[in-house]
């Protein structure tokens, strides 16, 4: 199997941790990529249609792309347990992927576009939804994050560490100190400690 993999991409970071959680990471070559949705890497666009990553190619069957698809099938592969919570671990991943997707969006109007064009009603909508997102994941989930690790706790992970890393002033922690405590244990792992992006 070949991973299309870029460092700073909190999606591809998800399955990355994935991998170092269920100990599996050398049954998976990685190959890195240097792609924008303005410039698609030639790589991204054979693996997805949707010229996004990650995407995950495999010799006995399609490229799967989707983080949540390709962790669901890592974690099975490798008998990982990740999915064990049913429902409320899909919820949760779901919610740190919409973290995710929010905050990238608001990344690429601050990175991609020239800075007469950005709109900050378009950057303060997504980051609203960060933040509100947050405060849910404090005043809900903080039961099932202190539970047996699963993907929502590795997923969650991700989604707050991309938040720190490209949006280091969004004081997401104002009001949300049992998350904020929960992520600073957490991203202490070796998982996510192998995982941190290069700056830039």
């Amino acid at each position: 199997m070949k991973l299309i993999y870029a460092p700073t991409s909190p999606f591809v970071r998800k399955v990355m941790v994935l991998l170092h959680e269920t100990g599996q990471l050398d049954a998976v070559e990685i190959q890195a990529v240097h792609t924008t949705p303005l410039a698609p890497a030639s790589e991204v666009r054979a693996s997805n249609p949707l010229a996004k990553i990650p995407a995950l190619e495999r010799a006995d069957g399609p490229t799967l792309y989707d983080s949540r698809v390709i962790c669901a099938y890592l974690d099975d592969r490798f008998d990982g347990g990740l999915y064990a919570g049913g429902w409320d671990s899909k919820v949760l991943e779901a919610t740190a992927d919409g973290i995710m997707e929010a905050a990238v969006l608001a990344t690429y109007e601050q990175r991609l576009r020239a800075e007469d064009m950005q709109s900050p009603e378009w950057i303060a909508a997504q980051m609203g939804k960060v933040l509100g997102a947050c405060t849910a994941l404090n005043a809900r989930w903080m039961s099932h994050l202190k539970g047996p690790l699963d993907i929502g706790h590795i997923a969650v992970s991700c989604a707050l560490a991309y938040v720190d890393f490209r949006h280091p002033n969004s004081n997401w922690r104002h009001g949300n100190e049992s998350l904020s405590d929960w992520f600073a244990e957490f991203e202490s792992r070796p998982s996510m400690l192998a995982t941190r992006p290069p700056a830039g």
